[in-house]
């Protein structure tokens, strides 16, 4: 897959809405302000250009939901901050939180063969014995209420 045409921004945003949609029946601007520690005001701006790009569905004051193409989306984000998160930790013995935290800005850069050659790393290093083919269903990801995604 070639990287991604959105911004760093707008793929937390995806990343994000897939996460509270997974926690919550509804998901809210309140709701996507909260985790992202943002005012509700820039979530409602960036949400208008995600739905102009045809990523999320939301009608006025309605709740937030994803796309078929704004969650293929997300869950390649996901995918890349699940596999870097497992790399720091697995690998590198980096300590969870500092982890998560790099895994979240390390996810916007690394392109899809660097996170292939990873997933092939962990998988053949036995890091990750189950492999990560799954990751639309896993429960490895843990969410942190405290950190931005």
């Amino acid at each position: 897959m070639t990287p991604l045409p959105v911004s760093a921004a707008m793929q937390d945003y995806l990343e994000v809405i897939l996460i509270l949609s997974r926690q919550k029946k509804t998901v809210r601007v309140t709701d996507i302000a909260r985790r992202l520690s943002l005012s509700k005001a820039s979530v409602s701006q960036a949400l208008a250009q995600l739905r102009e790009q045809g990523f999320i569905c939301q009608a006025p004051y309605g709740p937030v939901e994803l796309t078929s193409i704004g969650r293929k989306y997300a869950l390649v984000v996901k995918h890349r901050h699940v596999v870097l998160r497992s790399f720091l930790i697995e690998v590198l013995g980096i300590e969870q939180q500092a982890a998560e935290k790099d895994a979240c800005l390390m996810e916007h850069a690394v392109s899809s063969e660097t996170t292939e050659r990873l997933v092939d790393f962990l998988i053949e290093s036995g890091y990750c014995p189950n492999g990560f083919n799954s990751f639309e269903n896993e429960g490895e990801y843990e969410e942190h209420e405290e950190e931005q995604v």
